[in-house]
């Protein structure tokens, strides 16, 4: 029997997963890190503790199977994309915590470039300008941090997405690469050339030097180290970011065929095949994977900020809930959402609005609405933003969505798939093994070494947990949405 381990990193938490060779989990492990919130705007994770908790995870998780390093036949890893690592090449420090994908504070950076290279970018790249990707981040370190500044000119300085980050440290040979998928969510990758691209380089500062090499998705890039948490040399075989890699856990290989993943954000991924779709929907022109020496493929993604992490800020900052799993109940002891409607935008809005200065309402507020209300609000919120993109993204590609395959850790709730099921008025299917993130990094790392001979080989293992069927008529959907686009109005316009 051969077993694959799977580095989730996660923009809250840090998991790793055992597989069989029949994609079946054997164990996990799991473990949260703090959230920095220094200022308005601001979220920033610490990459040591990031590290420690991976090394913890793998340990616990092994410990759980019976297992040891040795038993491992590869590592694959996915991760949180454009969050954003600086260190020295020299030492492996980190000079500056690093900056969170949902941060808002390199916007500034973004103002100053002009409408001739905004144009260059988004052409280049299929991204539009936002904070969200990395590359304005990068910039807004060599700015603002002198420990970065001077590293650069040192030329000591490495930047690095999270999957470059654990592989510097758990391989052998301090490894230095990272995959087309994370590199095209940096504004620095030409999606036409799968190559660092010099224009772009030069438009944000950002020296060459200082970036890891591409690879494919699923290759062998090094070891880890024998002397390290897994006390052997495993292939580090599978790169692949978040929302792609649960493409490859859903097994969506082929053009047209698309998944929609439920996190702290959430990111909808549609399978264009080699063709490169420029988006005029607003979604995201992107790599999808690219399996070993196979032509790459694309995708048009639909991204959310604040999804999931909206049930935490009830959770955290409201204490409207204790555990996030307290937020079904209380919001099924109400029929409805009592006229209360929540636009979580804490980061401004993503796909298909890209509104960086939006910010978060409620709106329909009575004396009668409680908690509860709040609560079913923001499942609903949910559900609606995610509508939003799967509409947006049935118009760009012409593909009617007939069933919206669902994965990530929010589908567990099942009052929030249901109301997925009557806001879209689609049928919505959870698999057996609903954490595909991982899955599809395992997938990745267990084809580069032979576990797995073809995607053809992997296509019989994916089965259906659940399905839910629209349970409210469509006039009652449109004007639910109706309401939800008066409350997206107020969003947008809250100055």
């Amino acid at each position: 029997m051969s077993y694959i381990g799977a580095i989730d990193q996660g923009t809250t938490s840090t998991r790793f997963m055992i597989f069989n060779e029949a994609g079946a989990i054997v164990s996990a492990a799991q473990q949260e890190h703090t959230q920095y919130l220094p200022q308005a705007g601001w979220v920033e994770h610490d990459p040591l503790e990031i590290l420690r908790a991976t090394e913890s995870v793998i340990k616990a998780a092994l410990a759980s199977a019976g297992l040891s390093g040795k038993d491992l036949s590869a590592v694959g890893i996915t991760n949180q994309r454009e969050t954003t690592v600086a260190w020295m090449a020299s030492s492996g420090v980190p000079l500056h915590n690093a900056i969170v994908w949902q941060d808002t504070r390199s916007q500034q950076i973004l103002d100053r470039i002009t409408p001739e290279s905004a144009s260059a970018i988004t052409y280049k790249t299929g991204l539009p300008l936002a904070p969200y990707f990395s590359a304005s981040k990068m910039s807004w370190m060599l700015e603002h941090s002198p420990l970065v500044g001077s590293a650069k000119d040192q030329q000591e300085l490495l930047f690095g997405t999270i999957d470059s980050w654990l592989v510097w440290n758990l391989s052998e040979e301090n490894i230095h690469v990272t995959d087309v998928s994370n590199a095209s969510r940096t504004l620095l990758m030409n999606l036409e050339t799968l190559q660092w691209d010099e224009e772009l380089l030069s438009i944000f500062g950002i020296p060459l030097s200082s970036l890891a090499q591409i690879k494919s998705s699923s290759e062998v890039y090094g070891y880890t180290s024998s002397s390290g948490v897994f006390g052997a040399r495993i292939p580090i075989a599978g790169i692949v970011g978040d929302q792609h890699a649960a493409l490859l856990g859903q097994l969506c290989f082929n053009k047209g065929e698309s998944k929609t993943t439920y996190g702290t954000g959430n990111f909808a991924l549609i399978n264009t095949g080699t063709e490169i779709i420029r988006s005029k929907k607003g979604l995201l022109t992107t790599l999808a994977f690219q399996l070993g020496g196979e032509p790459a493929k694309y995708a048009l993604e639909g991204s959310v900020a604040v999804t999931g992490s909206a049930v935490q800020w009830l959770r955290d900052q409201l204490g409207v809930i204790e555990k996030s799993s307290d937020i079904e109940p209380l919001a099924a002891s109400v029929p409805d959402n009592g006229g209360v409607y929540f636009v979580p935008a804490f980061s401004g809005l993503f796909a298909p609005y890209w509104r960086g200065d939006a910010r978060g309402v409620i709106v329909g507020l009575t004396r009668a609405a409680t908690k509860a209300h709040i609560a079913r609000a923001t499942l609903e919120a949910i559900c609606y933003q995610t509508h939003d993109v799967i509409r947006a993204m049935e118009e760009e590609t012409g593909v009617t969505i007939k069933v919206l395959r669902v994965d990530g850790g929010v589908t567990q709730n099942d009052l929030c798939m249901q109301l997925q099921a009557d806001i879209l008025q689609t049928e919505v299917s959870r698999p057996v093994v609903a954490e595909t993130t991982a899955l599809g990094a395992a997938y990745a790392a267990g084809l580069a070494i032979g576990v797995w001979k073809n995607t053809h080989e992997l296509l019989s293992q994916w089965q259906e947990s659940h399905r839910w069927s629209p349970e409210v008529s469509l006039e009652d959907a449109q004007e639910g949405l109706h309401n939800w686009n008066k409350a997206i109005e107020r969003t947008l316009n809250w100055k």
